[in-house]
């Protein structure tokens, strides 16, 4: 293999989460400080004063959901290890890279990242949100802070949302297939995609985010090839907001209703496991399902590191800097993309 040549810095980028249950009112007081998240008129003024109130308030309504699951996130655990394997995957290709995790509203934050960034003296830098699918609350966020954070004159590019990856949805597949084949007839389940909602007025503003996750559900299905009925679904709402509809409740609800009784629920906007996934979905909403009659309930676990996602994410940086992994691996050396 060539000696590589380009030194190149990947920051891996995700919402990040509290490590222990005392973390978790200043998690959401950073959250619902973030313009991209909260705005209104006179934002300057009442931003920090009303993301205090919330974020108090919602840490008593949340902490079961991290008590649940160990008392604290693993996303930056499942983040970091994702970081690892990508590392691994890009230097076998004979790309020097070193792999960062910023988180945007808990360590490691965006400006602790950019601290090992320079320590690593990078060349140039490959931006990677963590988020398939685009949302200002997300994406946008974390690119915003980066903005605001990182002034070096190094080459910086950017992954573009990657919902339509063939590799990406063919990890998703990987996981829905592991996931169907826990059932007795793989068929008959319902596969309920649930993606974290977001309030209606940022998608009224123009955000694609609605789309391309419905966008995503299709695509993968279509890949999948399953018989079995699917709806999409929305979780995580906060406050009195109107967000995107129907909630993974009320969906449950329905299925119950409509007399199904085997669910296999597809967290089909996130790429790690975390509260949401844990928490809200295989301790909360399991236990909802039993006391509606559902008999049989499974939940996909996240990507994390999976080794077809981590191949998509290789590729996808690859893509973002110039580089043909694909000629990489067949001569041992580096080759700009055509």
């Amino acid at each position: 293999m060539a000696k590589p040549t380009r030194r190149v810095g990947v920051v891996l980028f995700q919402l990040g989460g509290p490590d222990m249950l005392e973390a978790i009112e200043p998690f959401l007081f950073n959250l619902f400080c973030d313009p991209d998240i909260i705005d209104f008129p006179f934002a300057r003024i009442g931003r920090k004063p009303l993301a205090k109130l919330i974020s108090s308030t919602r840490a008593r309504k949340v902490q079961h959901h991290y008590a649940a699951i160990g008392g604290g996130s693993p996303i930056r655990r499942f983040t970091e290890q994702q970081a690892r394997a990508l590392q691994l995957r890009l230097r076998e290709t004979g790309l020097d890279a070193r792999c960062f995790v910023a988180m945007r509203y808990w360590h490691p934050f965006t400006s602790e990242a950019i601290e090992q960034l320079r320590i690593a003296e990078r060349d140039e830098i490959v931006l990677l949100p963590l988020y398939p699918q685009y949302s200002q609350t997300t994406t946008g966020s974390s690119l915003n802070e980066w903005r605001r954070q990182f002034r070096d004159d190094i080459p910086v590019h950017c992954v573009e949302p990657f919902y339509r990856h063939e590799l990406y949805l063919e990890a998703l597949v990987e996981k829905i297939d592991e996931t169907l084949c826990r059932f007795p007839s793989p068929a008959r389940p319902e596969l309920v995609f649930s993606a974290h909602s977001v309030p209606l007025a940022v998608i009224a503003k123009g955000d694609p985010y609605q789309r391309q996750i419905e966008e995503t559900v299709e695509l993968v299905t279509q890949r999948g090839g399953w018989s079995n009925h699917y709806r999409l679904c929305y979780q995580s709402k906060v406050g009195a907001s109107k967000w995107l509809q129907p909630s993974l409740q009320r969906t449950l609800r329905d299925v119950a209703a409509e007399q199904i009784r085997e669910v296999c629920v597809v967290p089909i906007s996130f790429v790690s496991d975390h509260v949401e996934t844990l928490g809200e979905i295989d301790h909360e909403a399991r236990a909802e399902a039993s006391t509606l009659g559902i008999e049989r309930f499974e939940m996909t676990s996240g990507l994390n590191d999976s080794p077809t996602f981590i191949a998509a994410l290789a590729d996808l940086v690859a893509a973002a800097s110039g580089i043909d992994l694909t000629k990489a691996r067949e001569t041992g050396c580096l080759v700009a993309a055509d």
